[in-house]
């Protein structure tokens, strides 16, 4: 860690803007220049020797991050009490908030919402960076301007991966996990494109596909792959956006679509604005629903801030 100068001497605090098992996230004015920042607060006494290890991968990474879809880390600072992450400051809220709140919505926005995102993980890929807890929560806008931009966050579950590597640890959020995740087997950082593959079909449904109350049917659910695009909803969406979906959650990584097949696939390269009917309240239902409370609690499938086990590829 670095940045021993006092933080307050540089920043002033103000409004809190999230709590977690670890510190707070507080609103910060920087007080050279009146800019603001979201400061990351993490107490010391919270963390085992192996969150500390976590947190030091998580800042690693973001120092090397720089890319318009991903929130940037600014700079860190320690005292005897707390580390503090000087982060972007994102106040456009998140991804299905914004859609829920348009007065229409079509593919053609879905397909330019979609871009962003497989512009950060294709970025994070090619640097071997897999973020590993990708899910709506962790997309927010810049700001709360229309054409405000989409970014990654959240990288306290992201790893470094070398190509002749693979992850073992169990990790990840119910609704959004990959399947290679749950048999125990390895993963590479194809499990981000089966995330974005749920994402994108709730983007254009409403609902999840694959869903239980109970964690060890979802994962069951999971592991086989099957899901369906049940009618009335799915009725008025294009055969394309279907296919796009199908690539993006197979089961087997290797067959799963990448970055390259994504970006040129028809639906992104050749959308139309077609309208998607009654979006809006599907998502509204989802959005406030116990099954979205449901997906988005994170579950300890290892623990939180676990060491990364590697193996070589066979």
């Amino acid at each position: 860690m670095q940045g021993h100068e006092d933080i307050t001497k540089v920043y002033t605090f103000e409004k809190t803007l999230g709590e977690g098992a670890f510190g707070v996230v507080k609103r910060a004015k920087k007080k050279s220049n009146g800019e603001m920042y979201a400061v990351k607060i993490i107490n010391k006494d919270n963390l085992s020797n192996e969150d500390l290890q976590a947190l030091q991968t998580e800042v690693e990474i973001l120092t090397q991050i720089d890319h318009p879809n991903v929130v940037k880390l600014y700079e860190i600072y320690e005292d005897d009490t707390n580390f503090y992450m000087v982060l972007e400051l994102m106040t456009g809220g998140e991804l299905f908030e914004r859609i829920v709140e348009k007065d229409h919505y079509s593919e053609k926005e879905a397909a330019a919402t979609l871009r962003p995102i497989i512009d950060a993980l294709s970025y994070c890929h090619k640097m071997g960076i897999a973020h590993r807890d990708l899910k709506p929560e962790n997309l927010l806008y810049s700001s709360k301007d229309p054409g405000a931009l989409l970014k990654v966050s959240d990288f306290g579950l992201a790893r470094f991966i070398a190509n002749d590597e693979v992850m073992m640890t169990q990790c990840g959020t119910p609704g959004y996990v990959a399947p290679e995740i749950l048999s125990g087997h390895g993963y590479s950082e194809a499990i981000d494109f089966w995330s974005v593959g749920v994402i994108l079909y709730i983007m254009l449904c409403g609902f999840p596909p694959f869903y239980d109350e109970d964690n060890d049917k979802l994962f069951k659910i999971i592991k086989t792959g099957q899901f369906s695009f049940p009618s009335p909803y799915w009725d008025s969406i294009s055969n394309e956006a279907k296919d796009l979906i199908k690539g993006l959650l197979t089961v087997d990584p290797t067959k799963r679509y990448g970055t390259e097949k994504i970006l040129k696939h028809p639906w992104l390269v050749n959308n139309t604005a077609k309208s998607i009917p009654n979006i809006q309240n599907k998502m509204k239902e989802f959005y406030g629903s116990a099954t979205m409370k449901k997906m988005g609690n994170f579950v300890k499938l290892a623990q939180r801030w676990g060491k990364l086990s590697q193996i070589k590829k066979k």
